[in-house]
Order: structure tokens, then C-alpha cells, then sequence
């Protein structure tokens, strides 16, 4: 296989022992004589292995018995409307901030079932950036406040999280795993797996177990975080493939020295590549300094043209995937918890090159 650096957005770079692992794997997983894709749900093959997905993430995290770790279905876009019709009763309001495209998202779904009140809006701040505590404006009794810890197409990340009366719910599917956080400050915390803890298919959902028992009960049960706890998030069949990848992945992180030695890495990676922007006239970060994203650099150049000649030069030296997302344009390069320092020490020698040819 050529030799590629693969900086997409999601569904991301994995780790390779991890896919060389579950290659090995695929057709008869531990002397089962079956593929994890063929075995029941119900069999103690697979509920070892979904134990120990949980187990994975109780430990890297921090995560207590006061919080359910669920295993879902239907990524962030789904959980943008499971969050308001399981926690937004009746009667009452959500608190929400808006710093990007996801957060926005967000509101939107959610103001087609309750009251939602965007309590900071920095969507079309440029630089890009997170709302900072002063502009947070709580509704009093609002039922949770919902921010988006990273936006993965502007590059604006939550550094510190906001301190909430209300229960504070995050979409974290961009940087979930990447650095140490404090649980406890969350009442749900809901991430698509597909950029740090493994492929697509499966969402992780971490959920204060009062507000999953407080939960609206006049919705379906298949919407109900409280029905899928009490099922052991087999409520119906799981993704068991992508479960069991994300086993793997969480071993793997485990084996690097846990969350905390994998911020390490992710914090040299991303003040690597900030540092080649910055040290140029050419690039130009497209994020707040005080609010970059350690996982989703984003940058531009004096003109869409080069930025479209950058990118197919890049691609045609190994580096994949570095085209911006359609919506704002420029350049982003992703550096999940997988992606390898080299190459970020590739893609700078390159943006060298580039600048001294085109700048």
C-alpha cells in the first residue's frame, strides 16, 4: 500500500495495529469460527466485547456509576433530537450557544421541539471562535445548556467549558477522548466515534443517570435514553462491528498511555502546524489564537485558486483529504488522536515548499 497521510475529517484516520488487528480477525474472531459482523448480539462472544468497550471508556474518561455509557445508533445529527425530546419537557426552555455549522445544526432540530434560546451566537465571527463566559446569557430553570466542545469545520474549540446551573449536554464528536475532561461537570455528553474512538456507525452517549430516569416518557421508546439503559443498549440490534472497532481503538489508547499521554501528543502535533501558519505571510489561520482546535486546523490563502492548487499538489504528495469543508472553504487539516506526527512534519515541509514557489 502506498504511503498516504490522511488528514480527513471524519470518517478519520484509525490506528493502524487496531485495523491490522480486526484484519486478522475478520473471519474468525478469538477461534469463535465466526466474524464479530456474523454473531448474535445475545452471545458471550460479542457481550465481551461490548463490556469491555464500556469498561474502555468508563476508565479513559473518568466516567462514574452515577452516568450511563450507552452505545447508539445514528450519529451527532440524531442525538441534535434525541437531547430536546428527552430532556426539554414541557413547558420549559434550552439554553444553547452557536459558534459553527454543528451548533447550528443543533438549534435548528431542536427549535422543532421546544422552546430554544440561543443564549451566544458567534456563528459569523471571523477569526472563528467559541462564545467567551461574559457573553453567556442563562435562562433561568432552562432545562440543559447544549454547547459544541469542537466546531470541526471552522476549528473552534471550547478550551474551558462553561459552568452551568442548568445541566450541561455537549457534542463532543470531534474531540471526545483527545484530552482530559471532567465528567462530572456534564449532565450528557453524545459523540460520533468516527474521528477518535473508531468508524463510523456508532455514537457514544454518556448520560447523568437522574436526567436519563427524569427523562419525557411520552415519546416512542426506541428515543428514550432511560429505555436503552435498561436494555444494556441492546434494545435492538447493536452496531457490533463498529462496537467492537471502537473496543480496539479504546485498548489503544489505553496501551499510549491513556487520555492524558494522547493530549500530550495532540497538543506538540497542532502547536507544530499553528506554528507554521503563523510564522508566514502566505497562511493564514482561519480560527481565534485563543480558540484553535487542536484536532481540525483550519487555514486559508490569498486566493480560493491557490487554495484548490494546494490542495491537488498535496494530494499528489500523500497528503489526502486537505480541502476545506464545502461550506466555508480554505484549507483544514485533521489531526485526530490516531494521525501520526510525521505527518504533520510532512505537510509543513510541503506548505514550505508550496510558499516558496507561489508566495
Amino acid at each position: 500500500m502506498s504511503k498516504i497521510f490522511n488528514f480527513s475529517a471524519g470518517p478519520a484516520i484509525m490506528p493502524k495495529e487496531v485495523l491490522r488487528q480486526a484484519q486478522a480477525e475478520l473471519l474468525d474472531y478469538q477461534g469463535s469460527g465466526m466474524s464479530v459482523m456474523e454473531m448474535s448480539h445475545r452471545g458471550d462472544e460479542y457481550i465481551a466485547i461490548q463490556a469491555e468497550a464500556e469498561k474502555n471508556i468508563r476508565t479513559l474518561l473518568g466516567v462514574s456509576d452515577a452516568y450511563h455509557v450507552l452505545f447508539l445508533q445514528g450519529g451527532a445529527t440524531t442525538e441534535f433530537a434525541l437531547v430536546p425530546m428527552n430532556l426539554l419537557h414541557p413547558g420549559q426552555s434550552a439554553d444553547y450557544t452557536l459558534s459553527g455549522a454543528w451548533g447550528k445544526k443543533a438549534v435548528d432540530e431542536a427549535k422543532g421541539i421546544g422552546k430554544v434560546n440561543v443564549i451566544a451566537d458567534t456563528n459569523a465571527a471571523r477569526p472563528c471562535r467559541v462564545p467567551t463566559p461574559a457573553e453567556l446569557k442563562e435562562t433561568p430553570g432552562a432545562a440543559y445548556l447544549h454547547i459544541t466542545s469542537n466546531e470541526t469545520i471552522s476549528g473552534a474549540q471550547w478550551k474551558t467549558f462553561p459552568k452551568s446551573t442548568a445541566p450541561l449536554v455537549a457534542d463532543m464528536s470531534s474531540d471526545i477522548a483527545s484530552r482530559v475532561i471532567d465528567v462530572n461537570q456534564f449532565g450528557l455528553i453524545y459523540a460520533g466515534a468516527q474521528k477518535n474512538l473508531g468508524p463510523s456507525g456508532v455514537t457514544v452517549v454518556i448520560v447523568r443517570k437522574d436526567l436519563a430516569e427524569g427523562a419525557r416518557k411520552d415519546i416512542p421508546s426506541i428515543f428514550r435514553y432511560q429505555t436503552h439503559a435498561e436494555n444494556e443498549s441492546m434494545l435492538n440490534t447493536p452496531p457490533c462491528f463498529s462496537i467492537y472497532l471502537l473496543m480496539l481503538v479504546t485498548r489503544w489508547i489505553a496501551k499510549q498511555g491513556g487520555v492524558a499521554a494522547v493530549q500530550k501528543i495532540n497538543d506538540a502535533k497542532a502547536a507544530k502546524l499553528y506554528a507554521a501558519i503563523d510564522a508566514s505571510q502566505f497562511y493564514r489561520g482561519a480560527a481565534n489564537p485563543a480558540h484553535r482546535s487542536t484536532m481540525n486546523v483550519t487555514f486559508t490563502l490569498p486566493s480560493e485558486d491557490l487554495e484548490k492548487k494546494f490542495a491537488k499538489q498535496a494530494e499528489a504528495e500523500g497528503l489526502k483529504q486537505l480541502k476545506g469543508h464545502r461550506s466555508v472553504g480554505g484549507l483544514r487539516a485533521s489531526i485526530y488522536n490516531a494521525f501520526p506526527a510525521e505527518g504533520v512534519d510532512a505537510l509543513v515541509s510541503f506548505m514550505r515548499e508550496f510558499e516558496k514557489k507561489n508566495g
